[in-house]
């Protein structure tokens, strides 16, 4: 992927794109502050919600190897990964154990992290997503561009399109003459995955949260499809980030009051479920759970970005961004986008070696809005401002880049007054070099405005410092 200002200056020349994200984002955006207005003590819940993932994250490892006591007490299998390829061979090996070529999908940002459906592609297995928009998206050969509704950036007319174009080689094809109307896509989909639903012998999941007492994981979903794979094959997956656990049932009440009204703008979530490892005769006879690293210790170890951990992927934070409402998900280049993804891409994958990765703490206007939304309070522009100095401080030495050179030369300037004055008497005639040599790199994001006819030191002695 290109880094950010690249892309997101093609995102910003496709004008379908920017009207379906801003109706969208609109919609969201309004719904969940009015149900969030309805909460009295909706900041306590916030402050609570943050004490606790912080609680969890300063004593991980505690609370990590009960939830591991918990889950193989109740039946299920515990594997540990430690990045992306770990996790994808363990998830391989699972469906290939039980001979499958196929498995169902729960929607999940951390199977998409680690590239699961692409990895289960190359062993001859398919993955099926069975939420809406990601089926959407996979219909289409198409990327997720916002973490709730990954499909954010279509409109009904294009998901027609798509389902009439991508079922049929994905199994039930589209209904003959099937239209654009809302109701009509959503039967379309429901006649489609439900073969794969009853046909399916293994799924897999991620977790919203995992409840270390009990070893229960926890999926909250709106469609039902989560449901009918957590209970329908008789395999079940789940790859849960390590950060997901919490520590017990009266921990997990404050979040299932956050998440729903900051993600879909819902009092209560449509669907939530739990499931303790195996019950016999009841639902998937065969339970892995696969806890992932993949970057999260190194960002445990970011005294500042360690807070990025709390999140609980509701993407509010996406919905009040500027640039992400003008530029959508795509342009991040990550499965998280937004400002979450701006913070939460540099701290899993560290920066300094990746172009794309580095240039995401600068995909920001600072605004704050993202903060004032945050469930979990997730200080972002303060980590944003952090990761960007860790940014310059892993590029410094070297060819300086031309931005760099300026700088400097601007801070030897204010440090010299004699040099200072010299240059406000070159300022008009710099400028105007500056902006003949090509300048219009940097200039392109950011104003340069013309030098004023008189310097503060001219003025301030015609005026004897304003007094006359």
């Amino acid at each position: 992927m290109p880094p950010f200002p690249e892309a997101a200056r093609i995102a910003l020349a496709n004008t379908q794109l920017r009207t379906n994200l801003a109706h969208a984002t609109a919609t969201i955006r309004d719904k969940r502050a009015r149900v969030v207005a309805e909460v009295d003590d909706w900041e306590e819940l916030r402050t609570a919600g943050a004490a606790t993932k912080d609680r969890v994250l300063l004593d991980l490892d505690t609370h990590l190897v009960r939830l591991e006591e918990s889950l193989i007490r109740a039946g299920a299998t515990v594997h540990w990964a430690r990045d992306a390829e770990e996790a994808c061979r363990i998830v391989a090996d699972v469906a290939k154990a039980h001979h499958v070529d196929e498995v169902v999908k729960v929607k999940s940002m951390a199977t998409q992290e680690i590239g699961l459906n692409e990895a289960l592609a190359q062993e001859g297995i398919s993955a099926w997503e069975t939420d809406l928009a990601e089926l959407i998206v996979q219909l289409g050969d198409d990327l997720p561009s916002h973490i709730l509704v990954p499909a954010i950036h279509r409109n009904r007319a294009e998901i027609r399109e798509i389902f009439l174009a991508g079922m049929a080689r994905a199994g039930r094809p589209a209904p003959e003459g099937l239209d654009d109307e809302p109701a009509h896509l959503a039967e379309a989909a429901r006649l489609h995955l439900r073969e794969k639903f009853l046909r399916a012998e293994v799924a897999v999941s991620g977790a919203n949260f995992a409840v270390a007492e009990t070893g229960t994981l926890v999926v909250v979903e709106s469609e039902g499809n989560g449901r009918m794979c957590l209970t329908l094959p008789q395999v079940l997956v789940s790859v849960v980030g390590i950060e997901k656990v919490v520590p017990t049932w009266a921990d997990l009440d404050v979040f299932l009051q956050l998440l729903p009204r900051s993600s879909t703008g819902e009092r209560m979530n449509p669907f939530t479920s739990t499931w303790t490892g195996v019950t016999p005769g009841d639902g998937p006879q065969e339970v892995h759970v696969v806890l992932l690293d993949n970057g999260r210790t190194r960002a445990l170890a970011d005294e500042v970005g360690r807070q990025a951990l709390r999140c609980i992927r509701c993407s509010a934070c996406l919905n009040v961004c500027p640039v992400y409402e003008r530029t959508g998900g795509h342009a991040y280049g990550s499965v998280y986008p937004g400002p979450i993804g701006a913070i939460l891409n540099p701290l899993l994958r560290g920066v300094g070696v990746d172009d794309q990765v580095d240039s995401l703490p600068y995909a920001s206007s600072l605004c704050g809005a993202c903060y004032d939304v945050c469930p979990v309070k997730i200080d972002i522009p303060s980590v944003l401002v952090d990761l960007r100095a860790q940014v310059v401080d892993a590029h410094r030495g070297g060819v300086p880049r031309p931005e760099a050179v300026a700088m400097k030369a601007a801070a030897a300037t204010f440090r010299r007054p004699g040099l200072l004055r010299a240059a406000e008497r070159l300022t008009r005639p710099g400028l105007a070099v500056v902006r003949r040599v090509g300048a219009s790199a940097w200039t392109g994001a950011r104003d340069l405005p013309p030098a004023p006819k008189e310097s503060f030191r001219a003025w301030w002695k015609r005026t004897d410092g304003g007094r006359s």
